[in-house]
């Protein structure tokens, strides 16, 4: 087999299954696993694969960054029905940080029926959502991603190193058993890392489908959290899985 046919290959294996093997591609072709990984170079180098330890996986198969005004009504519902459960969990005089995203600006949005507690967050539009409360809210300084409303860089990295928090609400692009929480990109993962360091407990916000998906950089393991906090639409296998590894809460709700 051409190398480009071995190629053409390989990359249909990677459309039909999301992900493959070198070890199972080097004895399917009976190649070398070095011409494998020539072949899979190649193949990222053009866009139509992602090298991971031990293979590849399809560009498709990461959840990439979506603007925020695509996020703002996807799973509305279930995105309400977990910020009712997160607000529970919040005792008199905390200080807490809310990460960027739509499932806690739901949260915020509940939050200013409150006046006993103290807000810290990356995310504008939260700010915004605070700003006719009782709160005590601190923003976090940074250079704004315009499409999503996230504050980040070298000022909010340090701002998170030097602060410490009761509690810290943790929004989440995807979630898998062996990759963890991820990231759409390294700043985002380096943010929500230094946010939890900076937290004595962390609970995760995430709708039921964010489970099973990966992102591009990793934030931390699942047993680094206290637990999620998550709707009633995962399938109980899936539940039974995850549970072994991190308590989580489950919110009733109409899933949209």
């Amino acid at each position: 087999m051409l190398p480009l046919e071995r190629r053409n290959w390989i990359e249909s294996q990677i459309l039909a299954n999301g992900k493959v093997e070198i070890e199972d591609l080097s004895n399917e072709l009976n190649v070398s696993s070095m011409t494998i990984r020539r072949d899979l170079a190649e193949l990222e180098r053009l866009g139509k694969a992602i090298r991971t330890h031990g293979g590849a996986i399809s560009p498709d198969s990461l959840i990439r960054e979506v603007p925020y005004s695509a996020k703002e009504s996807r799973n509305i519902n279930q995105k309400k029905v977990i910020a009712q459960n997160a607000l529970q969990l919040i005792p008199k005089n905390a200080n807490i940080i809310l990460d960027s995203g739509t499932t806690t600006l739901e949260l915020a949005k509940l939050l200013k029926s409150r006046n006993d507690i103290t807000v810290i967050t990356n995310d504008i539009k939260i700010a915004v959502e605070l700003m006719d409360s009782e709160l005590k809210v601190i923003v976090a300084g940074g250079e704004l991603q315009t499409n999503v409303g996230a504050l980040s860089g070298w000022p909010t990295q340090e701002f998170f190193k030097k602060i410490h928090v009761d509690l810290f609400f943790m929004g989440v692009h995807a979630i898998d058993l062996k990759a963890g929480i991820t990231s759409p990109s390294f700043e985002k993962s380096l943010i929500k890392k230094l946010m939890l360091d900076s937290a004595a407990v962390t609970w995760a916000l995430i709708d039921s489908s964010k489970f099973n998906k990966k992102s591009f950089s990793t934030v931390c393991p699942i047993t680094s959290l206290e637990g999620i906090i998550t709707d009633d639409g995962l399938d109980l296998d899936i539940r039974e899985e995850y549970e072994e590894y991190v308590a989580i809460n489950y919110c009733g709700g109409e899933h949209n």
